[in-house]
């Protein structure tokens, strides 16, 4: 691998000096990928609009394709932080108006690329904002594959374009899950539920883990209560300037038998269209759930590994 610096009128950032990441990484075969750390791009979901793209200035690599406004990575810098600062800085992405849903990696070992595929909360309308761009448009998603797309993009668009349609979430029997390690929880159910919801508030989860495409995804989690942690509040969120949190918990109180209520929000996620992964590791409740329609039933354990998301 070599690492070069970009000529005259190749991608920059727009004002400032230039930071480290801003370089050619050059494969032994000659092909060129650039972000000497990576490079990362937002895919911004709008459900009315469709996705923004990105016209590619004609000096730019692959100059005239229609792509996702992204680019070099920082040193240090998460792919998702990564992607909505190249967003904002090329398309004006204001802050706190995405939220990511999952992110699909490709890894070529001297280089890799992260598409961050978010949510748009707050509609706006993109701004070119630095020189790479020559045209910014909501295309909907019938059309995306119409246009002439940068080569990256057009090779993942198939894949992302099937993981659109799907929407994890994850729905937690908390008493089960709070009791599945012995930490004391039994002197203090309510302080014991909080201190989990809190762990799984940006939670993370691989591809793998889901038997879904992309690499990680960041499902919403439905935090069902009953007994003495009724009344507890959700986690704070934690939202940064840029970024709305992934993976956040809600919580659902059982005003009656606390299966009765898992099942019952099972089912009504399950009419929403989501892809319900529910999490218990009562035997009884875990043939009501599927019985319900949860795609998946997972093992309190199995909940207790996964991690936050990164941002």
């Amino acid at each position: 691998m070599t690492v070069v610096p970009p000529a005259a009128g190749e991608p920059r950032r727009p004002d400032g000096p230039r930071n480290p990441g801003d370089a050619w990484v050059v494969a032994p075969s000659g092909e060129k990928y650039w972000g000497r750390f990576g490079a990362a791009g937002l895919l911004a979901v709008d459900a009315e609009r469709g996705i923004l793209l990105q016209h590619r200035v004609a000096w730019s690599h692959f100059g005239g394709t229609w792509g996702l406004p992204g680019g070099a990575l920082h040193e240090g810098e998460s792919a998702i932080l990564g992607a909505v600062r190249e967003a904002q800085e090329e398309a004006g992405v204001p802050d706190a108006s995405v939220r990511p849903r999952f992110t699909s990696v490709l890894d070529l070992g001297i280089w890799s690329y992260t598409t961050v595929v978010a949510d748009v909360v707050v509609p706006f309308e993109p701004v070119i904002s630095d020189p790479e761009s020559v045209a910014l448009e909501w295309v909907p998603l019938d059309e995306v594959s119409s246009r002439p797309l940068h080569p990256g993009f057009g090779n993942a668009w198939p894949v992302l374009r099937e993981l659109l349609d799907v929407r994890p979430t994850v729905v937690v029997d908390a008493a089960n899950v709070v009791g599945s390690v012995p930490d004391g929880w039994w002197k203090d159910r309510a302080g014991a539920a909080t201190r989990l919801a809190d762990e799984l508030n940006g939670l993370s989860v691989g591809a793998d883990d889901l038997n879904l495409g992309g690499t990680s995804w960041f499902p919403p989690v439905a935090f069902v209560v009953e007994g003495a942690a009724r009344g507890m509040d959700a986690p704070d969120v934690g939202e940064s300037d840029a970024l709305l949190p992934a993976g956040v918990v809600s919580v659902v109180t059982a005003e009656a038998a606390g299966d009765d209520a898992i099942v019952a929000e099972v089912e009504r996620r399950v009419a929403l269209g989501e892809y319900v992964v529910a999490v218990t590791s009562d035997r009884e409740l875990r043939e009501r759930v599927s019985a319900a329609g949860a795609a998946q039933v997972r093992s309190a354990g199995w909940l207790r590994g996964m991690g936050r998301a990164t941002r």
